[in-house]
């Protein structure tokens, strides 16, 4: 069993319930981003969900200088510091910069390393020293076992508050492939593992200028990672996600969740029962 990290009330592992972090892929408008926190709040307390909010306020990693990339540190932080005093709820966002870090840590209640960076050592440190939950995301270059290398650097600035996000390995050109014993490997290392099941299905730079995916097989691999052993679904979600400006291949429709949401839930309870 894992390490149980806590975020407000929402706890990973440890035998804790299922948990779920989701949201845009990137903060689009102000009012479009409170809009969807609204609606995935009265889902998560409809259905009792242990929910986390995520949103990017600067996606730094296109594929295309000409990409869509958010509002910006200062505006995205604000309008997620609104959500968070709104509906009150635990933040996750993506830091990209040593620079970025120590505001972001006024906001966000865990903050996210995206997998292309997670061998960034000054990054992941500034990160550590925040005191706020650090969520790395492995890349896609990495095997899992090689996470516990991360995982010493952020134990080192005195933090064990760590979660672990699979969301893919490299197979070939602009392809993905999820390995479901990542999830069980990373599980060996002590902390709770997060499954992102919206960025296992992408193609990396598969739609020329953009990444493209496939989101159709994202609740598949979803229900496949709660029946193999995992601590918390990551996912990103759209009202429409066809009018997306980041990943919208990927994205779950807003309207399919409650569903997945409780297919997931009903495998959880099969495999913890043992």
């Amino acid at each position: 069993m894992t390490k149980k990290v806590q975020v407000g009330k929402v706890k990973f592992g440890g035998g804790a319930p299922l948990a779920l972090i989701a949201g845009p892929c990137v903060i689009e408008s102000r009012a479009g981003c409170l809009a969807l926190a609204e609606k995935l709040v009265k889902l998560a307390r409809a259905e009792k969900i242990p929910f986390v909010f995520k949103a990017s306020y600067d996606k730094a990693n296109r594929t295309s200088h000409k990409s869509f990339r958010g509002p910006g540190l200062v505006q995205g932080l604000e309008i997620l510091q609104a959500i968070k005093e709104k509906f009150g709820v635990p933040i996750l966002t993506d830091v990209h910069d040593v620079d970025e870090v120590a505001l972001a840590a006024q906001v966000a209640d865990i903050l996210q390393i995206p997998a292309f960076l997670c061998r960034q050592t000054d990054l992941v440190l500034a990160a550590a020293k925040s005191g706020r939950v650090v969520n790395i995301k492995k890349g896609q270059f990495l095997s899992p076992w090689d996470m516990r290398h991360v995982i010493a650097k952020i134990e080192s600035a005195g933090n064990h508050r760590i979660l672990l996000t699979e969301r893919g390995a490299s197979f070939g050109y602009n392809n993905l492939v999820a390995d479901m014993r990542s999830l069980l490997i990373m599980r060996e290392l002590g902390y709770p593992v997060i499954f992102d099941a919206t960025h296992s299905v992408q193609l990396p730079g598969g739609a020329g200028d953009q990444s493209g995916g496939d989101g159709r097989f994202a609740p598949n691999l979803a229900r496949a990672a709660v029946a193999t052993g995992c601590d918390g679904i990551f996912l990103e979600t759209h009202v429409n996600p066809v009018e997306a400006l980041s990943d919208k291949a990927n994205a779950i429709p807003l309207a399919a969740l409650k569903k997945l949401w409780r297919q997931l839930i009903a495998i959880d309870a099969v495999v913890k029962r043992g």
